[in-house]
Protein backbone atom coordinates (compact mmCIF):
# COMPACT_ATOMS: atom_id res chain seq x y z
CA UNK A 1 0.00 0.00 0.00
CA UNK A 2 2.75 2.40 0.94
CA UNK A 3 4.65 1.55 -2.24
CA UNK A 4 1.60 2.22 -4.42
CA UNK A 5 0.97 5.49 -2.64
CA UNK A 6 4.59 6.57 -3.23
CA UNK A 7 4.31 5.75 -6.93
CA UNK A 8 1.11 7.77 -7.12
CA UNK A 9 2.74 10.76 -5.40
CA UNK A 10 5.73 10.62 -7.74
CA UNK A 11 3.40 10.46 -10.73
CA UNK A 12 1.41 13.43 -9.41
CA UNK A 13 4.62 15.40 -8.81
CA UNK A 14 5.74 14.64 -12.38
CA UNK A 15 2.45 15.96 -13.77
CA UNK A 16 2.72 19.11 -11.65
CA UNK A 17 6.26 19.73 -12.89
CA UNK A 18 5.12 19.33 -16.47
CA UNK A 19 2.39 21.86 -15.83
CA UNK A 20 4.98 24.33 -14.49
CA UNK A 21 7.20 24.14 -17.55
CA UNK A 22 7.32 27.39 -19.48
CA UNK A 23 6.39 27.32 -23.13
CA UNK A 24 9.25 27.78 -25.60
CA UNK A 25 8.69 31.05 -27.44
CA UNK A 26 10.32 32.92 -30.27
CA UNK A 27 12.06 36.14 -29.19
CA UNK A 28 13.12 38.66 -31.87
CA UNK A 29 15.14 41.88 -31.72
CA UNK A 30 16.28 44.15 -34.55
CA UNK A 31 18.92 46.89 -34.72
CA UNK A 32 20.58 49.05 -37.37
CA UNK A 33 24.32 48.60 -38.08
CA UNK A 34 26.60 48.50 -41.13
CA UNK A 35 24.00 50.51 -43.01
CA UNK A 36 21.39 47.76 -42.72
CA UNK A 37 19.15 45.99 -40.20
CA UNK A 38 20.41 43.03 -38.18
CA UNK A 39 17.78 40.69 -36.76
CA UNK A 40 18.47 38.18 -34.00
CA UNK A 41 16.01 35.41 -33.12
CA UNK A 42 16.14 32.99 -30.18
CA UNK A 43 13.76 30.21 -29.16
CA UNK A 44 13.63 30.18 -25.36
CA UNK A 45 11.33 29.50 -22.40
CA UNK A 46 12.61 32.66 -20.71
CA UNK A 47 11.99 35.83 -22.74
CA UNK A 48 13.89 38.10 -20.35
CA UNK A 49 16.95 35.86 -20.42
CA UNK A 50 16.73 35.58 -24.23
CA UNK A 51 16.63 39.37 -24.63
CA UNK A 52 19.73 39.67 -22.45
CA UNK A 53 21.59 37.21 -24.66
CA UNK A 54 20.42 39.01 -27.80
CA UNK A 55 21.76 42.22 -26.27
CA UNK A 56 25.20 40.60 -25.97
CA UNK A 57 25.05 39.63 -29.66
CA UNK A 58 24.22 43.20 -30.67
CA UNK A 59 27.06 44.56 -28.54
CA UNK A 60 29.43 42.31 -30.48
CA UNK A 61 28.02 43.54 -33.79
CA UNK A 62 28.41 47.15 -32.68
CA UNK A 63 31.98 46.52 -31.49
CA UNK A 64 33.03 45.17 -34.89
CA UNK A 65 31.20 47.95 -36.74
CA UNK A 66 32.94 50.68 -34.74
CA UNK A 67 36.36 49.06 -34.76
CA UNK A 68 36.81 47.86 -38.36
CA UNK A 69 34.14 49.33 -40.66
CA UNK A 70 35.86 51.41 -43.34
CA UNK A 71 32.84 53.78 -43.36
CA UNK A 72 33.10 54.55 -39.63
CA UNK A 73 35.33 57.52 -38.79
CA UNK A 74 38.15 56.59 -36.44
CA UNK A 75 37.98 52.85 -37.09
CA UNK A 76 41.24 50.99 -37.69
CA UNK A 77 40.48 50.65 -41.41
CA UNK A 78 39.39 54.28 -41.74
CA UNK A 79 42.66 55.36 -40.12
CA UNK A 80 44.62 53.04 -42.41
CA UNK A 81 42.89 54.51 -45.47
CA UNK A 82 43.87 58.02 -44.36
CA UNK A 83 47.44 57.43 -43.15
CA UNK A 84 48.33 54.37 -45.33
CA UNK A 85 49.99 52.78 -42.31
CA UNK A 86 48.36 51.54 -39.12
CA UNK A 87 49.01 49.19 -36.22
CA UNK A 88 46.31 46.51 -36.21
CA UNK A 89 45.33 44.23 -33.37
CA UNK A 90 45.39 40.43 -33.72
CA UNK A 91 41.75 40.28 -34.82
CA UNK A 92 42.24 42.93 -37.50
CA UNK A 93 45.28 41.12 -38.90
CA UNK A 94 43.24 37.89 -38.95
CA UNK A 95 40.49 39.60 -40.96
CA UNK A 96 42.87 40.87 -43.64
CA UNK A 97 44.71 37.54 -43.87
CA UNK A 98 41.40 35.73 -44.43
CA UNK A 99 40.49 38.29 -47.09
CA UNK A 100 43.85 37.60 -48.75
CA UNK A 101 43.05 33.86 -48.90
CA UNK A 102 39.81 34.63 -50.75
CA UNK A 103 41.66 37.09 -53.02
CA UNK A 104 44.05 34.30 -53.98
CA UNK A 105 41.26 31.71 -54.32
CA UNK A 106 39.50 33.97 -56.81
CA UNK A 107 42.74 34.48 -58.78
CA UNK A 108 42.78 38.12 -57.63
CA UNK A 109 39.26 38.87 -58.90
CA UNK A 110 37.91 39.44 -55.39
CA UNK A 111 39.55 42.71 -54.38
CA UNK A 112 38.63 44.95 -51.43
CA UNK A 113 40.41 47.99 -52.93
CA UNK A 114 37.71 48.53 -55.60
CA UNK A 115 36.59 51.90 -54.22
CA UNK A 116 38.08 54.04 -57.06
CA UNK A 117 36.06 52.09 -59.63
CA UNK A 118 32.99 52.08 -57.41
CA UNK A 119 33.16 55.87 -57.17
CA UNK A 120 33.51 56.29 -60.93
CA UNK A 121 30.34 54.23 -61.39
CA UNK A 122 28.51 56.30 -58.77
CA UNK A 123 28.37 53.68 -55.99
CA UNK A 124 29.28 56.13 -53.27
CA UNK A 125 27.52 58.82 -51.27
CA UNK A 126 30.56 61.02 -51.91
CA UNK A 127 29.84 61.39 -55.64
CA UNK A 128 26.90 62.62 -57.69
CA UNK A 129 24.50 60.23 -59.39
CA UNK A 130 25.75 59.43 -62.88
CA UNK A 131 23.64 60.37 -65.88
CA UNK A 132 26.06 58.99 -68.50
CA UNK A 133 28.27 55.91 -68.60
CA UNK A 134 31.85 56.39 -67.41
CA UNK A 135 34.36 56.73 -70.23
CA UNK A 136 37.15 54.25 -70.94
CA UNK A 137 39.91 56.65 -69.86
CA UNK A 138 38.06 57.46 -66.65
CA UNK A 139 37.69 53.75 -65.88
CA UNK A 140 41.30 52.97 -66.77
CA UNK A 141 42.63 55.71 -64.51
CA UNK A 142 40.50 54.49 -61.59
CA UNK A 143 41.54 50.85 -62.14
CA UNK A 144 45.20 51.82 -61.70
CA UNK A 145 44.40 52.33 -58.00
CA UNK A 146 42.80 48.90 -57.54
CA UNK A 147 45.25 46.22 -56.39
CA UNK A 148 44.98 44.36 -53.08
CA UNK A 149 48.53 43.07 -53.51
CA UNK A 150 49.62 46.61 -52.56
CA UNK A 151 48.24 46.01 -49.06
CA UNK A 152 51.09 44.60 -46.97
CA UNK A 153 50.99 42.99 -43.52
CA UNK A 154 54.18 42.76 -41.50
CA UNK A 155 53.59 41.42 -38.01
CA UNK A 156 50.78 43.72 -36.85
CA UNK A 157 51.62 46.69 -39.10
CA UNK A 158 49.39 47.11 -42.15
CA UNK A 159 50.51 49.36 -45.02
CA UNK A 160 48.92 50.49 -48.27
CA UNK A 161 51.64 51.07 -50.88
CA UNK A 162 49.57 53.42 -53.01
CA UNK A 163 48.46 56.84 -51.79
CA UNK A 164 45.27 56.75 -53.89
CA UNK A 165 44.14 53.31 -52.71
CA UNK A 166 41.61 52.48 -50.01
CA UNK A 167 40.20 49.35 -48.39
CA UNK A 168 36.43 48.82 -48.41
CA UNK A 169 35.13 46.36 -45.80
CA UNK A 170 31.63 46.12 -47.33
CA UNK A 171 32.04 42.68 -48.86
CA UNK A 172 33.14 40.80 -45.75
CA UNK A 173 32.77 42.62 -42.43
CA UNK A 174 29.01 42.19 -42.10
CA UNK A 175 29.42 38.42 -42.44
CA UNK A 176 32.16 38.47 -39.83
CA UNK A 177 29.90 40.39 -37.45
CA UNK A 178 27.17 37.78 -37.93
CA UNK A 179 29.70 35.01 -37.21
CA UNK A 180 30.96 36.67 -34.02
CA UNK A 181 27.43 37.44 -32.81
CA UNK A 182 26.48 33.78 -33.31
CA UNK A 183 29.57 32.72 -31.34
CA UNK A 184 28.46 35.01 -28.51
CA UNK A 185 25.02 33.39 -28.46
CA UNK A 186 26.47 29.87 -28.45
CA UNK A 187 28.86 30.79 -25.62
CA UNK A 188 25.80 31.81 -23.60
CA UNK A 189 23.95 28.56 -24.12
CA UNK A 190 21.76 29.34 -27.13
CA UNK A 191 21.02 26.17 -29.12
CA UNK A 192 18.19 27.44 -31.35
CA UNK A 193 18.70 30.84 -32.90
CA UNK A 194 19.06 32.83 -36.07
CA UNK A 195 20.95 35.97 -37.13
CA UNK A 196 20.29 37.78 -40.39
CA UNK A 197 21.62 40.94 -42.00
CA UNK A 198 19.79 40.83 -45.34
CA UNK A 199 22.50 39.03 -47.36
CA UNK A 200 24.37 37.42 -44.44
CA UNK A 201 22.73 34.71 -42.35
CA UNK A 202 23.70 32.24 -39.65
CA UNK A 203 21.42 29.55 -38.20
CA UNK A 204 22.22 28.17 -34.74
CA UNK A 205 20.84 24.65 -34.68
CA UNK A 206 17.23 24.36 -35.86
CA UNK A 207 13.99 26.15 -35.03
CA UNK A 208 12.35 25.64 -31.64
CA UNK A 209 10.32 22.69 -32.94
CA UNK A 210 13.42 20.92 -34.27
CA UNK A 211 12.72 21.62 -37.96
CA UNK A 212 15.33 23.30 -40.22
CA UNK A 213 15.24 27.02 -40.89
CA UNK A 214 13.69 27.59 -44.32
CA UNK A 215 15.15 30.48 -46.32
CA UNK A 216 13.39 31.81 -49.39
CA UNK A 217 15.76 32.51 -52.29
CA UNK A 218 14.73 35.68 -54.08
CA UNK A 219 14.15 35.90 -57.80
CA UNK A 220 16.80 38.43 -58.95
CA UNK A 221 14.44 39.68 -61.67
CA UNK A 222 11.65 40.23 -59.13
CA UNK A 223 12.90 40.17 -55.50
CA UNK A 224 9.33 40.08 -54.17
CA UNK A 225 9.07 36.52 -55.56
CA UNK A 226 11.05 33.45 -54.51
CA UNK A 227 12.73 30.85 -56.68
CA UNK A 228 12.66 28.20 -53.99
CA UNK A 229 13.71 27.23 -50.48
CA UNK A 230 17.08 26.37 -48.94
CA UNK A 231 17.05 24.61 -45.57
CA UNK A 232 19.65 25.56 -42.95
CA UNK A 233 20.62 23.48 -39.92
CA UNK A 234 23.50 24.98 -37.96
CA UNK A 235 24.72 26.57 -41.21
CA UNK A 236 25.45 29.98 -42.70
CA UNK A 237 24.44 31.68 -45.93
CA UNK A 238 25.86 34.54 -47.99
CA UNK A 239 24.06 36.10 -50.97
CA UNK A 240 25.28 38.41 -53.73
CA UNK A 241 22.97 39.62 -56.47
CA UNK A 242 22.73 42.11 -59.29
CA UNK A 243 19.48 43.44 -57.79
CA UNK A 244 20.89 44.51 -54.41
CA UNK A 245 22.79 47.71 -55.31
CA UNK A 246 22.75 49.35 -58.72
CA UNK A 247 22.72 52.63 -60.62
CA UNK A 248 20.39 53.41 -63.49
CA UNK A 249 21.86 55.19 -66.53
CA UNK A 250 19.78 55.91 -69.64
CA UNK A 251 17.10 53.52 -68.42
CA UNK A 252 19.49 50.59 -67.93
CA UNK A 253 20.62 49.15 -64.59
CA UNK A 254 24.29 48.58 -63.77
CA UNK A 255 24.97 46.61 -60.60
CA UNK A 256 27.85 47.08 -58.14
CA UNK A 257 29.84 43.83 -58.55
CA UNK A 258 32.53 45.03 -60.92
CA UNK A 259 34.96 42.91 -62.94
CA UNK A 260 38.54 44.22 -62.62
CA UNK A 261 39.39 43.03 -66.13
CA UNK A 262 36.58 44.88 -67.92
CA UNK A 263 35.88 47.60 -65.29
CA UNK A 264 32.19 46.85 -65.93
CA UNK A 265 29.62 44.90 -63.91
CA UNK A 266 29.86 41.10 -64.18
CA UNK A 267 27.58 39.89 -66.96
CA UNK A 268 27.32 36.09 -66.71
CA UNK A 269 25.41 35.86 -63.39
CA UNK A 270 22.46 37.43 -61.61
CA UNK A 271 22.87 35.85 -58.18
CA UNK A 272 25.16 33.64 -56.12
CA UNK A 273 24.12 31.94 -52.87
CA UNK A 274 26.75 30.28 -50.67
CA UNK A 275 25.89 27.82 -47.88
CA UNK A 276 28.56 26.68 -45.42
CA UNK A 277 29.31 26.73 -41.68
CA UNK A 278 31.08 30.10 -41.54
CA UNK A 279 29.13 33.32 -42.24
CA UNK A 280 32.35 35.33 -42.60
CA UNK A 281 33.51 33.03 -45.39
CA UNK A 282 30.02 32.82 -46.89
CA UNK A 283 29.90 36.62 -47.19
CA UNK A 284 33.28 36.79 -48.93
CA UNK A 285 32.67 33.75 -51.10
CA UNK A 286 29.33 35.00 -52.42
CA UNK A 287 31.12 38.02 -53.91
CA UNK A 288 34.24 36.10 -54.97
CA UNK A 289 32.15 33.38 -56.67
CA UNK A 290 30.10 36.05 -58.47
CA UNK A 291 33.38 37.20 -60.04
CA UNK A 292 34.71 33.74 -60.91
CA UNK A 293 33.82 31.47 -63.87
CA UNK A 294 30.85 29.24 -63.05
CA UNK A 295 32.73 25.99 -63.72
CA UNK A 296 35.47 26.95 -61.25
CA UNK A 297 32.89 27.85 -58.61
CA UNK A 298 31.20 24.46 -58.96
CA UNK A 299 34.56 22.69 -58.88
CA UNK A 300 35.43 24.43 -55.61
CA UNK A 301 32.03 23.74 -54.03
CA UNK A 302 31.85 20.10 -55.08
CA UNK A 303 35.35 19.36 -53.79
CA UNK A 304 34.99 21.16 -50.43
CA UNK A 305 33.10 19.60 -47.50
CA UNK A 306 30.27 21.74 -46.07
CA UNK A 307 30.37 24.18 -48.98
CA UNK A 308 27.50 24.52 -51.45
CA UNK A 309 26.37 27.09 -53.96
CA UNK A 310 23.35 28.13 -55.98
CA UNK A 311 23.92 30.29 -59.05
CA UNK A 312 21.38 32.06 -61.24
CA UNK A 313 23.11 32.75 -64.54
CA UNK A 314 22.38 35.55 -67.02
CA UNK A 315 19.74 33.38 -68.74
CA UNK A 316 17.94 32.65 -65.43
CA UNK A 317 19.20 29.08 -65.35
CA UNK A 318 19.49 27.80 -61.76
CA UNK A 319 22.73 25.89 -61.18
CA UNK A 320 23.33 24.11 -57.86
CA UNK A 321 26.27 22.21 -56.40
CA UNK A 322 25.96 18.49 -55.71
CA UNK A 323 24.89 18.54 -52.05
CA UNK A 324 22.77 21.69 -51.77
CA UNK A 325 19.30 21.12 -50.28
CA UNK A 326 17.23 23.34 -52.55
CA UNK A 327 13.52 22.97 -53.23
CA UNK A 328 12.52 24.83 -56.37
CA UNK A 329 9.18 26.62 -56.31
CA UNK A 330 6.62 25.01 -58.63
Amino acid sequence: MTKSRNIFLLFLLFLLLLGCEKKVERVDEEKFAFGTFFKVTIFSNNAKDAKGKIGLAFKEIERIDEKYNSKVKGSLVDNLNKTKKEIFDEEGVYLLKEVKKTYELSEKKYDITMEPLMMVWGFSEEVEVRTVLPGEEELKKASENVDFSKVEIENNIVSIKNSDMKIDTGSFLKGYAVKKAAEKLRENGVTNGFISAISSIEAIGTKGDGTPWKIGIQNPDNPSEILGIVELNNQSMGVSGNYQTYVEIDGKRYHHILDKETNYPVQDKKMVVVVNKNSFEADMYSTAFFLMPIDKVLQKANSTPDLDVLIVDKNNKIIVSENLKFSKKD
